[in-house]
């Protein structure tokens, strides 16, 4: 399996970033790329994927979403993605890492298989933010 290139997302990565991400603001996607919280995947020198992150409790890295670009799925790039990250955060002193994902999603079989072990859920019901289960997981690294 080929390797995929992992970068820091930069400013001109926007068109790219906002077609795959639909969550994150401008002004967050602005502060991730100062505070170096964003990662660009690249297949084959092609845009491919994406992972942002924030800090759950202010110090444990949490990625917030990783996604890749449809044509680009099954080929390594989300494993190879959250590698890369998870070793940065190691580098930086963490410990442990954090994701989550629906409990509606097939994501979660993805992240067990990355050895992140489930650590709890959060139920919303009675706002806009309504949906099932969100499975919180937790890895150390």
């Amino acid at each position: 399996m080929a390797m995929t290139k992992i970068r820091y997302a930069e400013n001109a990565d926007k068109e790219f970033w906002f077609s795959l991400d639909k969550h994150l603001p401008l002004k967050e996607f602005e502060r991730k790329i100062k505070d170096r919280q964003c990662y660009i995947a690249l297949k084959d020198g092609n845009d491919a994927g994406l992972l942002r992150y924030n800090l759950f409790w202010d110090s444990i890295p949490f990625c917030n979403m990783l996604y890749i670009d449809p044509q680009y799925r099954e080929m390594g790039c989300g494993k190879q993605l959250m590698e890369h990250w998870e070793e940065d955060m190691r580098s930086q002193g963490s410990h442990a890492v954090m994701t989550s994902s629906r409990s509606d999603e097939t994501a979660q079989h993805f992240f067990r298989r990355l050895g992140y072990k489930d650590c709890g859920a959060l139920i919303i019901n009675d706002t806009v933010y309504k949906q099932p289960a969100e499975i919180m997981f937790i890895k150390a690294v």
